[in-house]
């Protein structure tokens, strides 16, 4: 499976739109558990949001921070970097589960999320999950 994982990180710095949907299979499953209207399912539809990030960051790279196979699960840590073409820098970081059978990858749980361009402290994030700030002395 990591090889399947390997071609995939080649082709997507190579932006070798075919290359990196040839992996997928044509019924490939994508969710995103913290965004869930961006579900979908379709080689199709993965080959337009790609065929997009790669001409909106035209020096769009990846990188694989690490990957471990669980059975036909492989979990796998990014690091996207580059570019928009309007100018702003854009980085995103996370993991991604996704299933693979046959060499393709059927299924994906995408935890992308864009890294915070203003810094937020730990106490502040707190705070804005919960409502309550924490008090890091104990009293």
């Amino acid at each position: 499976m990591s090889e399947v994982i390997d071609r995939l990180l080649l082709a997507m710095n190579a932006h070798d739109l075919e290359a990196v949907a040839a992996l997928f299979h044509a019924d490939y499953h994508s969710e995103q558990p913290a965004h869930p209207g961006r579900t979908f399912v379709g080689r199709r539809q993965m080959h337009a949001n790609w065929a997009a990030m790669f001409a909106g960051i035209p020096d769009f790279r990846t990188e694989l921070i690490r990957s471990v196979d669980d059975g036909s699960t492989t979990w796998t840590e990014w690091s996207w970097t580059g570019n928009r073409t309007d100018g702003q820098p854009f980085q995103a970081r996370g993991v991604t589960l996704f299933e693979v059978e046959d060499g393709l990858i059927t299924a994906g749980r995408l935890y992308m999320e864009d890294v915070e361009r203003e810094v937020v402290g730990i106490e502040q994030a707190v705070e804005n999950l919960s409502g309550r700030r924490p008090d890091p002395s104990g009293t």
